[in-house]
């Protein structure tokens, strides 16, 4: 669990033509996200979703990538419930009491599974993606570079009901040369399984381009009972004991500046 003690707050740093801003603020309103639940056709939404928090990287050009609770909740299943556990029903029941849910509840990814790789930002310029066999130099990663600036937002997290955990966060690290960005979402639904989606983003000072790496991880609880109960709940260390079940390399090319013509410069 992060520590929730409340301050919002908001930190900018800048490396170059690129600012990373970092904004942390209250939990969203319940109103608020009945409103949202409701515009996203879910029965519920996290329990601590931080509506207004974000981390964003932008180029004075305009153009960027950014990441936010709203974005990565649309990447939620809200047609079906695909993890089937023996208290989904109760856990269900539980949550209809309040008076907005009269309706039929019908089935949803109540984990809040998330695929989300974050948002393209930016009017008329924005960043173009393509897959590629590139792969972040996890190794150069390693080398210990002064850190500039480091910061991590939390963006949702529910505790299922006291049935496990459901989470995503971002966090940022710039060096002189680059900077390395990690997307995490963890699921853990005790007795079941675990499940963690990671988006890591790099970017290397001079170069046109960032290059973002997604990875799906998971296994039945079943399958890690040789693994210390203690790391079931330490993302960082049970990452490395989950099966691995899809990687996908992406470039993130940026847009490239044409010089400005008389005419345009004129005007």
């Amino acid at each position: 669990m992060m520590s929730h003690g409340f301050k919002s707050s908001k930190q900018e740093f800048t490396f170059g033509p690129w600012k990373v801003t970092a904004a942390k603020n209250h939990i969203m309103k319940s109103k608020d996200i009945e409103r949202l639940a409701d515009e996203m056709n879910m029965p519920s939404l996290p329990e601590m979703l931080f509506g207004d928090n974000f981390l964003r990287i932008q180029h004075t050009e305009g153009y960027g990538i950014e990441f936010n609770a709203t974005d990565a909740l649309k990447r939620v299943n809200n047609m079906e419930d695909v993890v089937k556990v023996a208290c989904a029903q109760e856990w269900q029941e539980s949550r209809v009491d309040s008076e907005h849910s009269k309706e039929v509840l019908r089935p949803y990814d109540w984990t809040y599974t998330t695929d989300y790789r974050g948002t393209l930002i930016g009017e008329g310029m924005q960043i173009k993606v393509t897959k590629t066999a590139d792969r972040i130099d996890m190794e150069k990663l390693k080398a210990r570079e002064q850190i500039m600036f480091f910061d991590e937002v939390l963006l949702f997290e529910d505790e299922l009901h006291d049935h496990g955990v459901s989470m995503i966060s971002v966090k940022i690290r710039v060096m002189p040369t680059s900077f390395f960005l990690l997307l995490r979402f963890f699921l853990r639904v005790d007795g079941v399984l675990i499940r963690i989606n990671d988006t890591r983003l790099h970017y290397e000072a001079g170069k046109n381009f960032m290059l973002r790496e997604f990875s799906m991880r998971e296994s039945k609880i079943a399958e890690l009972k040789n693994v210390p109960a203690a790391l079931l709940t330490a993302p960082n260390e049970i990452a490395h004991h989950l099966t691995l079940m899809l990687t996908e390399c992406e470039k993130l090319e940026l847009p490239v500046m044409l010089p400005q013509t008389v005419n345009e410069v004129l005007q």
